[in-house]
């Protein structure tokens, strides 16, 4: 609570209230970037683990530009992505709002583990309905992931996907170019680029207003419990106001950070950046990765969706960045 006696600033912020569980593992994105470009708008990964990276500081206004500094990167494997659907959407008084889809002849043999796929018949009994997209306002792309690629599991993760364009037609004709084929992430991102990072945090179940709020312990000589707020209000209003701390629960936050870089887009074939022993609790990279400077949240394994900077920085460092070395030292501790 606030001490307007010394003006002191509150407990936790409340940017992030109400503080209640993620609805699912696999994050929803509402708002991408506009671009001209017809490409896809964001990638989903899967969090391998953290190291750190050697490379020279190029940013326009840094006291180090030009040496050699050291970075904490986070390393997000990327298999590649299966298009399996388009969506069209219609502008109407409520907003947009779906008017069909579009689905691949060729299914992925994975995608019945998640969806209740129409079983296949002959040419001559088979009559698909053709939606017209002509009056559509936006189309977006539905794809799935292949996480048994990297031996991580079977059921893909299905989400929905922005795509770049001038106009609604433009869109329309790269949705049906890529229609049941495979995109990888280097279609979508490039070494450099500044991206924002959409998770869901670890979880950490039901905690008190000490470890969720950061509120001042109580001196030993209170009466009552000392991890407790003092206070919860006055007489008047007679209400406890949502502003006040409470204890509940506490991660499995679905969180967007802001403007990460991508420092390095490679695969396991041409450059491999396993730490010795492997990630803890992932293992070993087995295709595509990115590393992105700095930490994202969540814990391993736990899918990310990563989308082209909606509010990139206004000082951009320029070209790539240049990597002296990436440290393949154990993470386990010994």
């Amino acid at each position: 609570m606030t001490n307007f006696k010394h003006r002191r600033p509150r407990r936790g912020s409340l940017g992030y209230s109400p503080r209640k569980r993620a609805k699912r593992l696999v994050p929803r994105v509402s708002a991408w970037k506009e671009m001209e470009e017809a490409k896809l708008l964001d990638y989903p990964g899967y969090k391998a683990g953290m190291t750190h990276a050697y490379k020279i500081d190029d940013r326009p206004h840094a006291l180090s530009r030009g040496k050699e500094v050291l970075v904490p990167a986070t390393v997000i494997e990327t298999p590649p992505v299966y298009v399996f659907g388009i969506r069209g959407y219609k502008k109407t008084s409520s907003g947009l709002q779906p008017m069909g889809e579009v689905w691949s002849d060729n299914g992925h043999s994975y995608l019945g583990r998640k969806l209740v796929l129409t079983k296949k018949k002959s040419k001559s009994k088979s009559k698909k309905k053709k939606v017209d997209f002509s009056e559509a306002a936006d189309i977006r792309l539905l794809i799935c992931t292949q996480p048994h690629l990297i031996h991580l599991k079977k059921n893909p993760d299905i989400m929905e996907c922005g795509i770049g364009g001038s106009d609604a037609a433009s869109k329309l004709e790269f949705a049906e170019g890529v229609l049941g084929k495979e995109i990888t992430v280097d279609q979508v991102f490039g070494e450099g680029d500044f991206i924002d990072v959409i998770s869901v945090t670890k979880g950490k179940g039901t905690q008190g207003v000490i470890k969720r709020w950061g509120v001042k312990i109580q001196d030993r000589k209170t009466d009552d419990a000392r991890r407790h707020v003092g206070c919860i209000g006055p007489w008047k209003p007679h209400k406890t106001l949502w502003r006040v701390p409470f204890s509940g629960q506490m991660g499995t936050h679905t969180r967007t950070a802001l403007n990460k870089r991508l420092l390095k887009m490679g695969s396991v074939q041409e450059e491999d950046i396993t730490p010795s022993g492997g990630f803890i609790n992932y293992g070993i990279l087995r295709t595509s990765y990115v590393l992105v400077k700095g930490s994202v949240a969540g814990p391993s394994k736990r899918m990310v969706r990563m989308r082209q900077a909606i509010r990139p920085p206004r000082h951009l460092p320029p070209g790539k960045p240049v990597i002296t070395h990436v440290s393949l030292s154990s993470k386990q501790g010994v």
